[in-house]
């Protein structure tokens, strides 16, 4: 499983005993998955368009909302309609619902502390790549335009998404979650996620 995150939004809101989560997960964005160290060359990622397409879409998909790339930890999941998932060309856009009975359990008070402390600022998708003998070209691996510098750069036009998770520390700075109190006015923050390169 492949996880990480680049820019986008996330936002937690609470009203009385449940809280709601909003994000958004924009395609085409590059993330830096290494910078190479002392000797090797920089690793980039980029999602392109509806490259989590293929789960979000169909139906009798699951994907959960986890804390930590934990299964142990879930807050919400797309069969039982907690996370509403929603793919366009340009960015995968979520929202999920945390059970009033949820809120009850330690590890989802520690996440709304973590939250509120600043303490889990980002979010990462955990995905795989489909195999050959599905999709051929789900990923290509070219060179970085000699003129922007001497990455590797990894595209990913079709990906398995699994689950998305808040994290403590997501690959780019600016992927951060802010818990608000809940207004109809309110929208969806800014900064997300990023991906790691996992073979």
């Amino acid at each position: 499983m492949l996880w990480g995150g680049h820019a986008g939004g996330l936002e937690l809101r609470r009203r009385g005993g449940r809280a709601s989560l909003r994000g958004r997960f924009p395609y085409n964005t590059p993330a830096v998955l290494s910078d190479g160290g002392r000797t090797g060359r920089p690793m980039k990622e980029i999602i392109g368009p509806r490259g989590f397409g293929y789960r979000v879409e169909d139906p009798g998909e699951e994907i959960h909302l986890l804390i930590g790339h934990s299964f142990d930890r879930p807050l919400a999941r797309k069969l039982d309609g907690s996370l509403k998932l929603r793919d366009t060309d340009e960015a995968l856009l979520f929202e999920a619902d945390l059970a009033e009975e949820l809120m009850a359990a330690p590890y989802v008070q520690d996440f709304l502390a973590g939250v509120a402390a600043g303490l889990i600022a980002g979010l990462s998708p955990g995905f795989r790549i489909p195999p050959k003998r599905a999709v051929e070209k789900a990923e290509t691996v070219e060179d970085e335009d000699p003129a922007e510098g001497q990455a590797i750069i990894r595209t990913v036009h079709q990906a398995l998404l699994y689950e998305l998770s808040a994290v403590t520390r997501p690959a780019y700075a600016e992927a951060q979650i802010s818990m608000r109190s809940w207004s109809p006015e309110q929208r969806i923050a800014r900064p997300l996620p990023q991906f790691r390169w996992r073979a």
